[in-house]
């Protein structure tokens, strides 16, 4: 195998494993995001009733 061959596949490669970095960082980022959603929707189910009645007896 020659220099430039050699190179060529070891550019490819480092292309591939950036692109594959950048993959699992968006995917790690959607996570995160719906782990948030899902702790604010957890939240919200502690207490349904809470501020859904309102007396209005003096």
């Amino acid at each position: 195998m020659d220099i430039a061959a050699v190179a060529t596949n070891l550019k490819a490669i480092s292309i591939g494993s950036q692109v594959g970095i950048a993959v699992t960082k968006k995917v790690m980022d959607s996570q995160k995001a719906d782990g948030e959603q899902m702790i604010q929707l957890l939240e919200r189910s502690v207490s349904p009733n809470l501020g859904g009645n309102i007396d209005t007896r003096i």
